[in-house]
């Protein structure tokens, strides 16, 4: 049930921060739901290594996700303080580095629907990463590219899926 969580709004800032990217959401507003998001991806995240029952699965996982919620709060933070973007972009590369063996191993271990489409979506992310990265420390002329990759990555790899989860038709 977090993982739905989770995906529903990582699905949502995904797509927000791509109509922010084509100039339809101002630097002011899109703080918000970069705060929410990547709070909550926190507390999702310290539950995980920290809550009942937490293993060495879900000390990984929660690593994982804050791979992601620290970039939502790292965008936010900019926009509050005007900064460049050029770190994060350094961070992005880092995310985008870790995501791609992620995705790698999940997709050799891929036993199931969801195991494929798991490992599909870290790949996915590892390029959407990447291409942020590249837009902010080298070629800011990407940034309508990576404004509609974000659009439609957040549609599939994490809104409907999360809101698929949270109704029980995906497991």
């Amino acid at each position: 049930m977090h993982e739905g969580l989770g995906l529903l709004y990582v699905g949502a800032v995904l797509v927000l921060n791509g109509l922010w990217m084509l100039g339809r959401i101002e630097d002011r507003e899109i703080q918000v739901i970069n705060f929410f998001v990547g709070g909550v991806s926190l507390a999702v995240a310290a539950y995980a290594a920290f809550g009942p029952g937490a293993d060495a699965h879900s000390v990984r996982t929660a690593a994982m996700t804050l791979l992601f919620a620290f970039t939502y709060l790292w965008v936010a933070i900019n926009r509050r303080n005007g900064s460049s973007g050029r770190g994060l972009g350094y961070f992005c590369l880092f995310v985008a580095l870790t995501a791609l063996p992620t995705g790698a191993l999940q997709l050799a271990g891929a036993g199931s629907l969801w195991g494929w489409w798991s490992a599909m979506n870290w790949l996915a992310w590892s390029a959407l990463w990447f291409g942020f990265y590249l837009m902010l420390c080298h070629r800011p002329r990407l940034q309508p590219l990576m404004a509609r990759t974000s659009l439609a990555q957040g549609l599939v790899t994490a809104w409907v899926p999360g809101y698929l989860l949270l109704q029980g038709m995906m497991t």
